[in-house]
């Protein structure tokens, strides 16, 4: 509810609602209590009540203000300067108590006439003032400690935000560098129009890489696309000697997955099967869902590796090593990359995370 929310989370206003609401109720109970103390006296004991809980209600206040003052000291010194509030707040309200009830329940309600008298109605007191001051602290100490894991929950975040932005923006010096050198040797060779043809589609790739949030999720939809974008620029540097297959199964479309998670692998498979071989290579890249993981599985047709289970300290490259690390950072041990030889030969990565979509996700 949001008004219950709006008063939770404000100190003041939960202070104020259950100071408030507290001794309404001691005013209640105390009336109730005392019905039955003889015809023509309900009145009395009604002012009587009013005025013990208004009592209540201030001195418990003065107690905050006190309580307050303290808040910086020591353990040991915080429990005896309460303990000394709390003695004196209970010799005041108990002997508070002992007039308004004579005063205006006689005589029904007696005044003390002894020191032990007062020291009955002062121990009364202090047990509903020792109760106050427990609930107090309690919610207290409860809403630091929820403050503290909140703050340490942000500085996580944030640390973990730190992380990934480091991974993810390595990856673009290293996919420029290989780029550049491809751009040399296409001058080199005098290909001016297809090194022109690849500047371009290096723009509209940069342009993608460098707005999204390494942070923030996308559609395996838009990260395919930016896949399309980044083949189309090792296909004007390979022509027919890249042969692309990519098959999204449509109830993947909208699934989430990190930005720029699959470009790595993509490279990675362009520079292991097909830049070293004459007559080039084939990649293929699928995804499925498995129930709620998603499956995206990239293959080539190279050479082919030994197998290399995700975490291994034995995996290749500086993007395998950050694709290993963002997926750990963003989800623990749900999600799997494993990376299989296949027969006779070439390679297959195989990427499970959980399924979610934009709408889960909220």
């Amino acid at each position: 509810m949001p008004v219950l929310r709006s008063i939770v989370d404000h100190p003041r206003r939960l202070f104020w609602s259950l100071q408030g609401a507290g001794w309404f109720g001691y005013f209640v109970l105390h009336l109730v209590e005392g019905t039955g103390i003889g015809p023509g006296q309900f009145w009395a004991y009604l002012r009587g009540s009013a005025a013990t809980a208004f009592c209540g209600f201030v001195i418990t206040f003065a107690l905050r203000v006190g309580y307050a003052r303290i808040d910086n000291l020591s353990p040991a010194r915080l429990v005896s300067a309460v303990s000394v509030m709390l003695l004196g707040a209970a010799v005041i309200y108990g002997m508070l108590y002992a007039q308004i009830m004579f005063a205006w329940c006689r005589p029904a309600c007696g005044l003390p006439t002894t020191l032990i008298g007062y020291g009955w109605y002062i121990a009364a007191m202090s047990y509903l003032l020792i109760a106050w001051t427990g609930l107090y602290f309690g919610i207290k100490f409860a809403r630091q400690f929820q403050e503290h894991k909140e703050a340490a929950l942000r500085a996580r975040m944030m640390e973990q935000a730190a992380q990934l932005r480091m991974l993810r923006y390595q990856l673009n010096p290293h996919f420029l560098f290989n780029t550049l050198n491809s751009l040399s040797a296409l001058m080199l060779d005098g290909k001016g129009r297809t090194a022109s043809d690849m500047v371009e589609s290096l723009g509209e790739f940069l342009r993608y890489s460098l707005d999204s949030d390494p942070i923030q999720r996308v559609t395996l939809a838009a990260e395919v696309d930016s896949i399309r974008q980044y083949l189309d620029i090792e296909q004007l540097r390979f022509t027919n000697r890249l042969r692309v297959h990519i098959d999204l199964s449509a109830r993947t479309h909208e699934a989430l997955v990190p930005s720029m998670i699959l470009q790595p692998l993509v490279e990675n498979a362009i520079k292991y099967a097909v830049a070293p071989r004459e007559e080039g290579g084939r990649i293929g890249l699928e995804a499925r869902r498995d129930h709620d993981m998603l499956d995206i599985l990239l293959y080539d047709d190279g050479p082919g590796f030994s197998q290399i289970e995700f975490g291994s300290r034995s995996v290749v490259g500086v993007g395998l090593a950050n694709t290993r690390e963002r997926l750990k950072v963003l989800y623990g041990d749900s999600a799997h990359l494993t990376i299989l030889e296949t027969r006779p030969h070439g390679t297959k990565v195989h990427l499970r995370l959980p399924f979610e979509t934009a709408r889960v996700s909220r």
